[in-house]
């Protein structure tokens, strides 16, 4: 007889083991970060929260959103594309760019030095952008510091490397 006594054939069993099983693997984006510190467990908890049903009154949706909304307003209107802006695009686009700047910040910490002092620097932004795919387009906002002297010399070589080809 193949009935277990929850009344399913072992099969079926098995099958919804390996389907509960993937869906806790899977629950979350942000379950290969093995060791993150609080700061950062207070984000990715943040991030995964869900956002508000439309429901629910304006001023609690504003409550999720960190980035002052008449500012991404300004920076969309300043495109010549853009003639008028509606409010849930407005919304959507600022949640969207918190979400992505938490996402670069938390890449970076994570392949970052800061890790022992527990802070993001400014290299390490500018390594993520460089090194990771994902990040990539950010390299001409985001590049690395190099003092003034080791840019000239690179210069200099590149000029003489120009003069000796013609």
């Amino acid at each position: 007889m193949r009935l277990l006594l929850s009344g399913r054939c072992r099969c079926c069993s098995e099958k919804a083991a390996k389907r509960r099983q993937h869906e806790e693997e899977n629950a979350s984006p942000f379950k290969t970060i093995l060791e993150v510190p609080a700061v950062w467990r207070r984000v990715l908890m943040k991030m995964s929260q869900n956002t508000p049903d439309k429901d629910e009154q304006t001023s609690s949706t504003k409550k999720n959103i960190s980035l002052p909304i008449s500012r991404v307003r300004l920076i969309m209107k300043s495109s010549p594309d853009v003639s008028s802006i509606n409010q849930d695009a407005l919304f959507l686009t600022t949640k969207a760019t918190e979400l992505f700047v938490q996402h670069l910040a938390l890449s970076s910490f994570n392949n970052g030095s800061g890790k022992e002092t527990n802070s993001l620097s400014y290299s390490d932004l500018a390594t993520t952008a460089e090194e990771t795919e994902t990040f990539h387009f950010l390299t001409d906002i985001l590049p690395k510091k190099i003092l003034a002297r080791d840019y000239l010399k690179s210069l200099e070589q590149m000029q003489e490397e120009e003069g000796k080809v013609k």
